[in-house]
């Protein structure tokens, strides 16, 4: 059965976690907000590329509609001009009637053709400038990706030996601390934007919220008999010389 650690033990171990943690903190915000940028960017490249897709569709349905329309005009242009070369032959009243009234049928379905050529062609071309503006908003969108990748990669490399590192450092911290222990300083931690779930009573206060610390309760903080959190912000307090005692325990560990 291992052997129950003393809580000054313990304290050290987290303390040392939360080190560690801060550190790797500190490179996530090197980064900043490149990564959650370029998932962005590449979903908008994604969405955008497809939207140009569907509009050139669009176009072409556009095209397909004026070409329709332009048969329709030259197949009565074609009656039109029969119609014309049978009334030179009509031999009665009756069958002029009716060639003129098909004439004037021929006549205004080209009028129609033209007004929706005229009418599609508007959106033909309102489309293309669409098409066009939205063309050259996605080649934007590319080149920002590829400024915004390079940046990133360029940090990459620089932390990527250093997070290696700190990852091996941490699962070695973790060990050292028991599971319920461990829980705890995970939750504190996630409550807070800056991650610090461990903090040094400074001025005799909180280190993380800066609430004032009863004398008595700095006094078993010093000793380190009991774990102790800040009754306001629920984070783990320690005292100033924490850092001085985890390097004399990390020497004794590895001598």
């Amino acid at each position: 059965m291992a052997k129950e650690l003393k809580v000054e033990e313990k304290l050290k171990h987290l303390y040392e976690l939360q080190k560690v943690d801060s550190k790797i903190t500190e490179i996530e915000i090197l980064k900043g907000e490149l990564p959650m940028e370029v998932r962005d960017l590449e979903d908008s490249i994604v969405a955008m590329e497809q939207r140009i897709e569907k509009q050139k569709g669009q176009l072409e349905d556009f095209q397909g509609q004026i070409s329709m329309y332009n048969a329709n005009i030259s197949e009565a242009e074609g009656l039109i001009k029969r119609y014309e070369k049978q009334l030179d032959e009509v031999k009665n009243n009756r069958e002029y009637d009716a060639l003129t009234k098909e004439l004037e049928l021929a006549r205004l379905d080209i009028q129609l053709a033209e007004k929706r050529i005229r009418d599609t062609t508007g959106k033909l071309e309102s489309k293309e400038e669409t098409v066009s503006a939205n063309e050259a908003k996605l080649v934007s969108k590319r080149e920002d990706l590829e400024l915004k990748k390079k940046e990133l990669e360029e940090i990459i490399s620089k932390t990527e030996a250093e997070e290696e590192k700190l990852g091996k450092k941490r699962m070695r911290s973790q060990k050292k601390i028991d599971t319920k222990l461990y829980d705890r300083y995970e939750r504190i931690r996630k409550q807070y934007k800056n991650g610090l779930a461990i903090v040094h009573v400074e001025r005799e206060s909180c280190g993380g919220c800066f609430n004032s610390i009863p004398p008595q309760t700095q006094l078993e903080i010093t000793l380190r008999q009991r774990i102790i959190s800040c009754e306001h912000c629920g984070r783990i307090l320690v005292d100033d010389n924490i850092q001085t005692s985890l390097e004399k325990l990390k020497a004794k560990e590895e001598a």
